[in-house]
C-alpha cells in the first residue's frame, strides 16, 4: 500500500554555478532579501571564479542520480528520480511543473543534508511548500525522507572515505595522525533550537569507532555573522594555527554530502595554506556522496519510508522520525544588519 503512495523520487539540492556567467545571479539568488553590500557578494563570487564560475555540487548531484536511477531500476521500487535546488536551475519550482506535467502525484524527497538544523531541514521543507504554492493546486505532494546521520551505512561510507585518507599518510606517521571532523557553523542560539550538535557528535563518534580511532575532534567552519553573535566553535582556522607543526591530521568534511564551495575552498584552499604555513601535513577525506555505497543508502530511506523495511540505526539513539514536528529546527531570527563571511554564501542564507 505505502508503495504505490508515491510515483517519484526527488532529489532536492542547494545548487551552484555552472559558468562564470552564473556566479552573480547565483549569489544574488542565495542573498535575496538580506541585508549584504554588494561589494561582499563580489568577495566571495572571487572564490568561485578561481574554480572557473563553476560549483563542484552540479556534477556530483548528477552522477549520484545517475546511479540511483540504474539501483532502483534493477532492484526496485521503478521510480523515476527528479532534481530540483534552492538557488539554482533546475530549480524545484520548475522541477515540480515538470513532475505535474509528467502524471507525477506524490514524491518521496531526498535532500543533501545529513543534520538538522534550520538551513539543513526546515528552510528545505519551506523550499518545497513555496514551489507547490507557486506550481498551483494540482502540485504533486513530497515528503521528505528522514535524516541518516546514525544510519549504519552512512557511517560505513564516512569510515571508508577516512581510510583513503588516511592512506595518503606515510607509514610510519599514519598511526599518530589526527583526525579532525568539521561542519558548518551555525549560530548558537539555532544550534540551541535543534538537535545539530548531538547528531554530530554521534556521527563523529560512531565514525570513530568505526575506524577504532577514540581519539577525534569536532570543529566548525565557514562561520558568517556579526562579530558579537555567538557562533559554533571552535574555528578549524583557529584549531590549524595551534596545532603544532611536523604533525599530519585527517580533515573530515562530515557535515558535507558533496564538495560546496566550502569544502573545495574553505579547506582544499585556505585550511591546506594554512597547514603549509604550519609544517602539517594534511590529507582530506572525501565527501560521503560520491562513496559507491552512498545511493544505497538513498534507497535503503526510500525502502523505509514505503515499508518495505525496518529503519536502521546504530549507536545512542534510534532511527530519526519521518515527520518533522510543527516547531523543530525553528526559523532564526533575522538581523537587519550582518556581517559576512565572503568564503561562505550558504552561512547567510542560514541568518
Amino acid at each position: 500500500m505505502a508503495e504505490q503512495l508515491y510515483d517519484a523520487v526527488l532529489v532536492l539540492s542547494f545548487g551552484g554555478p555552472e559558468k562564470r556567467e552564473d556566479v552573480i545571479p547565483f549569489l544574488e539568488n542565495v542573498l535575496r532579501g538580506r541585508n549584504v553590500p554588494r561589494e561582499r557578494m563580489l568577495e566571495v563570487a572571487e572564490h568561485y571564479y578561481h574554480f572557473g564560475g563553476k560549483s563542484p555540487i552540479n556534477d556530483e548531484n548528477r552522477a549520484l542520480i545517475a546511479v540511483l536511477e540504474r539501483e532502483l531500476k534493477r532492484d526496485g521500487p521503478a521510480l523515476p528520480v527528479y532534481w530540483g535546488n534552492r538557488n539554482w536551475d533546475p530549480f524545484v519550482a520548475d522541477t515540480l511543473r515538470k513532475m505535474q506535467a509528467d502524471g507525477v502525484r506524490r514524491a518521496l524527497c531526498f535532500v543533501t543534508s545529513v543534520f538538522s538544523s534550520y538551513s539543513g531541514c526546515r528552510q528545505y521543507l519551506e523550499d518545497i511548500e513555496r514551489a507547490r504554492a507557486e506550481v498551483g493546486a494540482d502540485a504533486p505532494r513530497v515528503d521528505k525522507l528522514r535524516s541518516f546521520y546514525n544510519h549504519p551505512l552512512f557511517i560505513e561510507v564516512q569510515a571508508d572515505c577516512v581510510r583513503s585518507a588516511l592512506a595518503e599518510i606515510p607509514d610510519g606517521r599514519r598511526a599518530d595522525a589526527g583526525i579532525i571532523f568539521t561542519a558548518h557553523s551555525i549560530p548558537l542560539a539555532m544550534a540551541e533550537a535543534c538537535d545539530y550538535r548531538r547528531q554530530l557528535d554521534e556521527s563523529c563518534r560512531l565514525v570513530g569507532h568505526a575506524l577504532g580511532r577514540d581519539a577525534w575532534r569536532l570543529v566548525y567552519q565557514s562561520r558568517s555573522g556579526p562579530a558579537g553573535q555567538a557562533w559554533l566553535e571552535p574555528d578549524i582556522g583557529d584549531v590549524l594555527r595551534d596545532t603544532p607543526g611536523r604533525k599530519d591530521i585527517v580533515i573530515v568534511p562530515i557535515g558535507f554530502i558533496s564538495d560546496h564551495m566550502e569544502v573545495v575552498y574553505d579547506l582544499d584552499t585556505e585550511a591546506r595554506a594554512i597547514c603549509d604555513a604550519q609544517g602539517i601535513g594534511m590529507a582530506r577525506a572525501a565527501t560521503a556522496g560520491g562513496h559507491p555505497k552512498f545511493p544505497s543508502l538513498v534507497r535503503e530511506l526510500i525502502l523505509e519510508r514505503i515499508g518495505k523495511c525496518a529503519p536502521r540505526a546504530i549507536g545512542r539513539y534510534g532511527p530519526n522520525h519521518d515527520d518533522c514536528a510543527a516547531d523543530c529546527c525553528p526559523t532564526p531570527a533575522r538581523r537587519a544588519n550582518s556581517a559576512f563571511n565572503p568564503s561562505s554564501p550558504r552561512a547567510i542564507a542560514q541568518r
